[in-house]
């Protein structure tokens, strides 16, 4: 019997998630063998709604069969079959469940880097990020289970409250955020780990409201890329190309990070924020505002919306809130300041305006509460 909660999700990614419209082909990437009920029920409704549905199956273990003997040659021409496609594409749907979140662990920072650099960046962070309406979401399989620490069943339960949240009442309790922030010149973020100061005058203001990941929660900028000062360490671990790298902490001075560290795999942590000239400079600045994500789950999809918490991004920047840096890399890095994890303040222009995860001012107060988002 099929769940009912995956055909209201695939109803919400094809309809509300990528607006799709009559005619419009929309490229349905299936990552992992656990995400096929989802995937053929979005083809369905994709069907249904008069679109095209283009669709394709991969995961990291198909992946890491190419990667482990391609050449340059090889990467670029699979690149440019799926850049066409790409551009034929109105719409792109990222369902992702791969059985295995450590696959290209052992490929080496060489042979990830010739893929970001040869295939990810032309096909995603070129085409697919600036000129299709896209989406891209988890699945809640059991590697993804285990990685939150929770027992499949009841890790179901939490993914579909989650994802299936009323996304249009979310949406207009963002609207006063994303005011705020572009009346906003000076930033100062602070706590016992972290005292960051930047500047996003003049850059564009984006909110997520579930029309480009689910599940969704964050309202996002860029600082002026060279304004950055200051150091962090983040207080989440990070699930990178095959490695979890925990306690990265990273110094910045004029908008670079001129030191990074962490807990472990300190030298590959530096080599991918050596893979570009810019990799090193910030693409994003995002706020996490949704209260049904509490805990880190290695799962940046997830970990990067949590209420309380903020994202701050070595690598590219989107072309909605630009501000000029183009990279290869697009890594999200999330520090929570709830009570549970250490507090934290944050201001706009000297005034305070979140403390301890909390927003204190007042078109803020309660906007972002699990009752105000319920259906």
């Amino acid at each position: 019997m099929k769940d009912p909660r995956i055909v209201k999700l695939a109803r919400n990614l094809i309809n509300y998630s990528c607006t799709l419209q009559k005619g419009e082909i929309v490229y349905i990437e299936i990552k992992g063998i656990d995400t096929l009920a989802l995937g053929k029920e979005c083809i369905k409704q994709a069907t249904l709604a008069g679109g095209v549905p283009f669709w394709y199956y991969n995961d990291e273990s198909l992946i890491r069969q190419f990667l482990a003997t391609a050449s340059d040659d090889q990467i670029k021409r699979l690149a440019d079959f799926h850049l066409e496609m790409m551009k034929k594409s109105a719409a792109y749907l990222g369902i992702r469940g791969s059985e295995n979140p450590f696959d290209l662990n052992d490929m080496g920072d060489e042979r990830m880097k010739r893929w970001n650099t040869q295939f990810y960046n032309p096909v995603h962070l070129e085409q697919r990020v600036r000129h299709t309406k896209w989406c891209v979401m988890r699945y809640p399989n059991n590697a993804m289970a285990q990685l939150a620490q929770k027992p499949q069943e009841v890790f179901e339960d939490f993914y579909f409250d989650v994802c299936n949240v009323n996304y249009p009442k979310m949406s207009k309790a963002m609207d006063p955020l994303v005011e705020l922030m572009k009346r906003t010149d000076k930033v100062h973020i602070k706590d016992k780990d972290t005292d960051l100061t930047f500047s996003i005058k003049g850059i564009g203001v984006v909110k997520c409201d579930g029309h480009r990941n689910i599940p969704d929660g964050e309202v996002y900028t860029a600082p002026v890329r060279d304004s950055v000062n200051g150091y962090i360490q983040f207080n989440t671990p990070s699930l990178h190309e095959g490695t979890v790298f925990e306690g990265i902490r990273l110094e910045f001075k004029d908008g670079k990070a001129v030191k990074a560290t962490a807990n472990s795999d300190v030298e590959k942590l530096n080599k991918t924020l050596d893979t570009d000239e810019n990799a090193r400079y910030v693409g994003e600045f995002a706020i996490g505002v949704n209260p049904m994500i509490n805990d880190a789950m290695k799962d940046t999809l997830f970990d990067e919306k949590i209420g309380g918490s903020f994202h701050f991004t070595p690598g590219c920047c989107y072309d909605e809130a630009s501000n000029g840096n183009r990279s290869a890399i697009h890594w999200d890095l999330v520090r929570i300041q709830t009570p549970e994890y250490g507090g934290g303040e944050m201001y706009f222009d000297g005034k305070l305006i979140r403390k301890d995860g909390e927003f204190t001012v007042p078109e803020l107060k309660g906007m972002f509460t699990e009752a105000a988002l319920r259906e």
